[in-house]
């Protein structure tokens, strides 16, 4: 067998290996030559033996020597096994990988800490090798890797690559979000040291809800309840940095189910979407206001906007006028998602089909603000917006007393003059509540809704009334702009993903469209109404001061 010779400069001194001459382990001894004789006898002497056995039926027991000669064999055939096998594997010159990669590591990284700030990186870490290379890489390899980041980065300060073109450019969405990271340090001179970068999958992300990402943001996740609504348990995720926001709601989900439960009417289901158009006169923004009202017309308009989807269906169209522009409010069903997109295609079709009956109508915007969304307005207060739903539960005297610590009396007295009295007083929109938007944050947080849809979505008004003369409490929230969905924007990502599956209304219901998102609704309304009563609660016995203090401050 051919041997391997090597050179004294082709490995580093610290890292030579061994490389055995299989010449010398190929020439047999007077011992081996020895034990191969006696194996092959062995097998010999076996085989004649069981020969003669199967000729004369003599069944096939093992006597002394035949057991004696089977001991051998296995003892001969594991001794040439390990004998040629270690010859074998000693001829190969593998290196010792172990070794090696922690040469190549060590030498790439004395390379780059050894470079000034004009030509390479200053400092790398750990966590800055973001492309898994293979073990066989070299130090050279492992080091040409990283200069080809640095001469990104470099682009990306001096402004040659632009920073939002990275992910189609290099292919690989953690590694754009590493450079860019990198290149923003650098341009702000400012260190994002604690601004988690690995752990999530930013492919997921990609065209769909964040551009340009340098990291995450961690929001922990509580749970509050079991909430018992409509005869089902909801174990409801919040996500927040608020002390005493989630004990809280779990309070009011306690007293809510020891009551027997709260029970939630859905009125609306449908997202609205107001383009704005305008006319040479206001008497020929009226004619359009009349053909868009006149009930004739609307299976017309409705079968053009229905072509934008499957889900999409076209509601209703409400009209209103400023002069010579005119708002059309626009209100279809949208299915499991929240709908904005699907709704804003319906809308566009409808434009185009009455462009050719009005061609002097000028399209100023697909969207006029009487829509309205992301912003308090009246019209989502009165109409609806999304989700409207009413939820309630009647709280029994004695829960009232054991687990809220205050009584009836004291809490129908202070929603009057807090929620309904107090908001009035402060020209409240839709504010007529404790903090819905406090429950609508974090829920919508943690299941993956748009957060800036807390705007309307807490709309509010918390309703308390004692009943069964006196003695009990019958509360209500009704929230006629709930916006959510259980299908597409964060909704798809892997932990918003799993608190929807917590609850059970995880994508798309195929049974029934829309389901899903219509039970998160309620879940929503639901949690709302265990927070209103906790807080509410809290304020009337004069325990909000103390609980803030007791779970909203460390104490480390």
């Amino acid at each position: 067998m051919k041997s391997f010779a090597v050179a004294d400069d082709q490995f580093p001194k610290s890292n030579d290996k061994k490389v055995v001459d299989c010449s010398k382990s190929n020439a047999f001894p007077l011992f081996n030559t020895i034990f191969f004789a006696f194996f092959f006898s062995v097998i010999s002497y076996l085989f004649v033996t069981f020969r003669q056995k199967i000729h004369t039926a003599t069944p096939l027991y093992l006597t002394l020597s035949e057991m004696a000669a089977v001991v051998c064999f296995v003892a001969s055939f594991v001794y040439f096994l390990g004998f040629f096998g270690m010859n074998f594997l000693q001829s190969m010159p593998f290196p010792d990988e172990e070794e090696d990669d922690e040469l190549e590591e060590t030498n790439a990284k004395e390379i780059i800490h050894s470079t000034n700030s004009a030509g390479c990186v200053t400092k790398i870490s750990d966590q800055d090798f973001l492309t898994p290379l293979p073990k066989s890489t070299t130090a050279v390899e492992l080091l040409t890797a990283t200069t080809e980041d640095e001469e990104v980065i470099q682009a990306v300060v001096t402004g040659q690559t632009p920073s939002y073109s990275l992910e189609s450019k290099l292919g690989d969405c953690k590694r754009a979000a590493f450079i860019r990271r990198q290149a923003l340090e650098r341009i702000t001179g400012r260190s994002l040291e604690g601004l988690p970068l690995d752990g999530f999958n930013y492919e997921s992300i990609l065209g769909q809800c964040c551009e340009m990402p340098v990291g995450y943001v961690q929001i922990p996740v509580g749970i509050a309840g079991p909430l018992l609504l409509d005869g089902m348990e909801f174990s409801v995720p919040m996500a927040t940095t608020e002390g005493c926001l989630v004990a809280s709601t779990n309070r009011g989900c306690k007293a809510i189910n020891a009551s027997g439960g709260a029970t939630s009417i859905l009125l609306k289901d449908g997202m609205t979407r107001a383009p704005v158009v305008r006319f040479a006169t206001a008497k020929r923004a009226a004619e359009l206001k009349f053909f868009l009202e006149e009930p004739l017309n609307f299976q017309t308009l409705a079968s053009v906007f229905n072509k934008s989807s499957r889900f999409g269906r076209l509601q209703t169209i409400r009209c209103a006028m400023a002069g010579k522009n005119l708002y059309m409010r626009f209100t279809c069903s949208t299915g499991d998602a929240m709908g904005m997109n699907m709704v804003s295609k319906g809308v566009q079709n409808v434009l185009d089909y009455l462009q050719s009956d009005f061609p002097d109508m000028d399209i100023i915007g697909i969207s006029g603000n009487y829509c309205s969304d992301k912003k308090p307005a009246a019209v989502n207060w009165i109409e609806g917006r999304g989700k409207s739903v009413v939820c309630e539960a009647i709280i029994k005297e004695e829960v009232v007393k054991k687990v809220l610590k205050t009584d009836v009396a004291s809490l129908v007295e202070l929603n009057m003059l807090k929620n309904l009295t107090g908001s009035a007083m402060a020209g409240a929109l839709g504010g007529f509540n404790a903090h819905a938007s406090n429950i609508v944050s974090a829920v919508y947080l943690a299941t993956g809704q748009d957060p800036a849809q807390n705007v309307e979505s807490s709309h509010c008004i918390t309703m308390m009334e004692a009943v069964n003369g006196g003695k009990d409490l019958h509360v209500s929230v009704t929230m006629p702009s709930i916006e959510v969905g259980t299908v597409g924007g964060g909704t798809q990502l892997a932990s918003q993903s799993a608190c929807l599956n917590l609850l059970g209304v995880k994508g798309a219901n195929k049974v029934s469209p829309g389901s899903n998102a219509r039970q998160l609704a309620k879940v929503v309304a639901g949690s709302v109404l265990a927070g209103e009563l906790s807080l509410m609660s809290a304020i009337a016995a004069g325990q909000l001061v103390k609980s803030h203090m007791k779970y909203n401050r460390s104490n480390k």
